[in-house]
C-alpha cells in the first residue's frame, strides 16, 4: 500500500468517531428539524410518524404573532445593553490586568471563573442579590432606590433587563478579558514608541492605536453577543421567568420575555412544529446580523 493512502486511512480513521457522533447527534437532528418546521405533530407518541405537513403556517404565524415581534425587540433591547457593556468591562479588566504584578495572575482567575459556570445558577444566585426587602443590592442602596426596595431590581419594568445584563456581563467578562490580553501583547511595542516620538498622549494612543488593531476582537465579541443575545434563556428563566408584565400593543407582555423563552414556551407547550420554525428564524437573524456587521467592519 502506497504511503499516501496509509496515511489517508489513518487519518479518516481518527476522524471517524467524531464524524459519527456528529452525524448522529448534530448533523441528523438539524435536518429533522428543518422537516419538522414545516409540519405540526399530530400523534406524540410517535414524533416521527405522527406529523401533518403544513407548510409555511408555522412561519406565518410568527410573523402574525405580537409575542414573537415582543420577543424581538426585548432581545434587541438586552443585546444593545450586554453586548457594549460586555466589551467595555472586558477591554478595562484586559488594560488593568495586562501588565504583569505579582497578583495580576490570581486577579485573571477570579474574574474569568464565573464565565465556566452554568448560567441558570449565576441567575439564581443574583435573583437573591437582586431580590426586594432581603436582597443585598437593596439594602445597600436603600435610601437611592426608592420603590424599587419592595419589588426589587428584577420586579420593576425600568430595571429589569439592565439588572440582568450587569448580571450576565459580570458572568462573561473574563472570557473577553483573556481575549483582548492576548490582542493587546500581540501590538508592536515600536508602534506605541513611534507614536510617542510624533507627542501622541495617552488618549490618543488608544483612540488611534490600541482600539484599532484590536478590531478583530471587538468584532468577535459583537458577533457572539449577538448570538448570545438571541439563544438567551436560562439566565431569564432563573431570574425573571419572562416577567414582569407590562401591556403594550393593547396585550399584556413580558418585559424580559426575549426569543429564547418564546422558544421554550413553544417547545414546553408541545408545539412542536412552531418551536422549530422559531429556532430557524433566530437561526437566519443571527447570520444575517452577524455577517453585515463584519462586512461593515471589513470596509472600514
Amino acid at each position: 500500500m502506497k504511503k499516501g493512502v496509509r496515511d489517508n486511512i489513518n487519518a479518516y480513521s481518527f476522524i471517524l468517531p467524531f464524524a459519527f457522533i456528529y452525524m448522529v447527534f448534530l448533523f441528523l437532528p438539524f435536518i429533522y428539524s428543518i422537516y419538522l418546521s414545516f409540519n405540526q405533530v399530530t400523534d406524540f407518541s410517535d414524533v416521527f410518524g405522527g406529523l401533518s405537513f403544513v407548510g409555511l403556517k408555522n412561519y406565518l404565524f410568527l410573523f402574525r404573532d405580537k409575542e414573537f415581534w415582543w420577543a424581538l425587540v426585548v432581545t434587541l433591547y438586552y443585546a444593545l445593553i450586554i453586548i457594549p457593556l460586555n466589551i467595555v468591562v472586558s477591554l478595562l479588566l484586559a488594560i488593568l490586568l495586562r501588565k504583569r504584578y505579582r497578583l495580576n495572575s490570581m486577579y485573571r482567575t477570579f474574574f474569568f471563573l464565573p464565565f465556566v459556570l452554568d448560567a441558570f445558577v449565576v441567575g439564581i444566585v443574583w435573583t437573591f442579590i437582586y431580590a426586594g426587602r432581603y436582597g443585598l443590592l437593596v439594602n445597600i442602596l436603600k435610601p437611592l432606590i426608592g420603590g424599587i426596595y419592595e419589588t426589587g431590581f428584577l420586579g420593576n419594568a425600568k430595571t429589569v433587563m439592565p439588572s440582568v445584563a450587569l448580571a450576565m456581563t459580570l458572568k462573561g467578562a473574563g472570557f473577553g478579558m483573556i481575549l483582548y490580553i492576548a490582542a493587546l501583547d500581540g501590538i508592536p511595542k515600536e508602534v506605541y514608541e513611534a507614536a510617542e516620538l510624533d507627542g501622541a498622549t495617552g488618549l490618543k494612543k488608544l483612540w488611534y492605536i490600541t482600539l484599532p488593531l484590536i478590531q478583530p476582537v471587538t468584532t468577535f465579541m459583537v458577533i457572539i453577543g449577538i448570538i448570545g443575545a438571541l439563544s438567551a434563556f436560562a439566565e431569564f428563566y432563573a431570574m425573571t421567568g419572562g416577567g414582569p408584565i407590562v401591556y403594550k400593543w393593547g396585550t399584556p407582555l413580558g418585559m424580559t420575555k426575549v426569543t429564547g423563552l418564546y422558544l421554550f414556551n413553544h417547545f414546553s407547550n408541545l408545539r412542536l412544529g412552531l418551536a422549530a420554525a422559531t429556532s430557524f428564524v433566530l437561526l437566519v437573524l443571527a447570520l444575517g446580523l452577524s455577517i453585515t456587521y463584519s462586512k461593515i467592519q471589513r470596509k472600514r
